[in-house]
């Protein structure tokens, strides 16, 4: 395969780093980049010095040597540089949430579908997740027998100071569901084995920043695909005293056995991230997951080049935001906002 060259669009969220790496580790060239915001351009400069500063996004679509888009702009902005990058003949990686609204959502889904080309999501606590990968190992290999229960935690710390005002504007972040639980949502899916699930019932508030309003900082969804079930909780209060941005956690009850997975801590334990539990027949074991392999990148590279779907089936990308957006729109419609 040549070298596959790719562009970032929008570097508005963080998270822009670890798509970039994840490509770069695969093999990819980073050829470019495009942010409107000086600040912004130039801590992405300090870090990646040999990409070239692209003055408009139009020039990059342009531009047929470029194969693919990453981003990680405002997130009710991303759609929309996702529609034009396809409509571009180029494929696309962008954070989560791919999109805020189901306008959006019936948008993308058209012009992928029209256009033939990937149109992916970093899930990132998931695929740059080694012990979440390896619990997708241990499920597969039948470790733990059928999954009947998913519990997903997701709590972030706030960092209030360092956010950009878009954070905290509800048509520009979403929601939380949207945003956070998105995460969430995919993983359910992928632990299922399945591409739909139905949202049983879902709520949000807002229980510290009160004068934030649009602001959500916490979140759940009970899920369900007729064989197993599903709790997610998302939030925005990961205390100070956390030695990490939060404590993200998974657990999955199988017939056979159980898999907790503490992706980033192990509270007054063992160091660092990544720790898997396996509780089954023969006992409990803790594997140190730090080493294992993160296949995304690679996978990602070969389906552009083959056509394929083997990083994420396309229609599994899509659900996951498609079950979030629902998920936030129940809330809503619940009043359980403030």
């Amino acid at each position: 395969m040549d070298e596959l060259r790719f562009a970032a669009v929008g570097l508005n969220h963080n998270h822009i780093y670890g798509q970039v790496n994840c490509l770069l580790r695969a093999g990819a060239r980073l050829a470019g980049f495009h942010e409107k915001d000086d600040a912004l351009a130039a801590e992405f400069s300090a870090v990646y010095a040999d990409a070239r500063r692209i003055a408009t996004a139009e020039e990059i679509l342009e531009d047929e040597n470029i194969g693919l888009i990453v981003s990680a702009a405002v997130s009710s902005e991303r759609a929309e540089l996702a529609i034009r990058a396809m409509q571009h003949g180029k494929d696309v990686l962008v954070d989560k949430p791919g999109m805020t609204s189901f306008d959006q959502l019936a948008k993308l889904r058209r012009v992928q579908a029209e256009t033939g080309r990937i149109f992916s999501i970093l899930y990132s606590e998931h695929f740059e997740s080694p012990a979440t990968v390896k619990a997708g190992e241990l499920v597969a290999a039948g470790a733990i027998g059928e999954v009947v229960h998913i519990v997903g935690l997701g709590p972030h710390r706030l960092r209030r100071e360092t956010r950009p005002d878009w954070f905290f504007r509800r048509a520009d972040y979403g929601g939380i569901l949207t945003d956070i639980a998105s995460h969430q949502c995919e993983q359910f899916l992928f632990f299922t084995g399945v591409n739909d699930a139905t949202v049983l019932s879902a709520s949000v508030g807002n229980q510290s920043v009160p004068d934030a309003p649009e602001l959500q900082d916490t979140g759940s969804i009970h899920l369900s695909t007729g064989r197993t079930t599903g709790m997610i909780h998302v939030n925005w209060l990961t205390p100070e005293g956390m030695p990490t941005w939060g404590d993200g956690r998974l657990f999955i009850v199988g017939t056979s056995g159980t898999i907790e997975v503490r992706k980033t801590v192990d509270l007054a334990g063992r160091e660092g991230g990544n720790h898997l539990f396996l509780a089954d027949r023969n006992g409990v074991e803790h594997i140190d997951c730090s080493r294992v392999d993160l296949p995304f990148g690679r996978q990602f590279l070969a389906d552009i080049r083959d056509r394929t779907e083997t990083a994420m089936p396309q229609e599994r990308c899509f659900k996951a935001m498609e079950l979030a957006l629902q998920a936030q729109a129940i809330a809503e419609q619940n009043g359980d906002r403030n």
